[in-house]
């Protein structure tokens, strides 16, 4: 390949960036927009608290909730959380403890489970807006757990799993 070759591709190699770049300058000049000295919309930043911001215990009706709730389906929701926890009378302690009676009790009650530092400090009960709230996202619904499950964001899974575990207890609480 001679020189007069070599020429021809990096002139042909420069006019194709200087098209591409000067269509753009021109674009820029032919249809220039004006930004808006203000903003059509503006988004407005809530500094409320993590548990506001994962479903407020407050703010949920947890009755209409439960309304919502299937035990089949409930059942077939828990296949997801069976991976690390019993339901099982008597039954053991997986990778998170065993869930058993959990609806009434204490959080981070059984002694037989190691639980994370914010489980203990927790220090309330496993209500079914406490419940609620916690399944919608474990982590950050309390800080520093070791459970690492994302969560069920739909509301009749999880109404669904609480009447489930609800259902799995020696003394079943009564439904709001």
């Amino acid at each position: 390949m001679d020189s007069f070759e070599i020429n021809k591709i990096i002139a042909a190699v420069l006019v194709v960036f200087l098209v591409v770049f000067g269509i753009g300058k021109i674009s820029d000049i032919v249809f220039h927009v004006e930004k808006p000295n203000t903003s059509a919309y503006k988004v407005e930043v809530s500094t409320a608290s993590s548990k506001e911001d994962s479903g407020a215990v407050q703010l949920v009706d947890i009755a209409a909730l439960l309304a919502m709730g299937d035990l089949d389906h409930g059942k077939k929701i828990w296949k997801k959380c069976s991976a690390c926890h019993s339901i099982k009378e008597g039954g053991k302690n997986k990778i998170g403890p065993a869930l058993y009676s959990v609806i009434g009790r204490n959080i981070a009650a059984l002694g037989d489970y190691k639980y994370s530092k914010a489980f203990v400090a927790y220090g309330k009960s496993w209500t079914f807006e406490e419940m609620n709230g916690f399944l919608i996202k474990p982590q950050s619904y309390i800080k520093g757990t070791k459970m690492a499950f994302a969560g069920l964001k739909k509301e009749k899974d999880r109404a669904s799993v609480i009447l489930f575990m609800n259902q799995n207890s020696d003394n079943p609480l009564p439904l709001p």
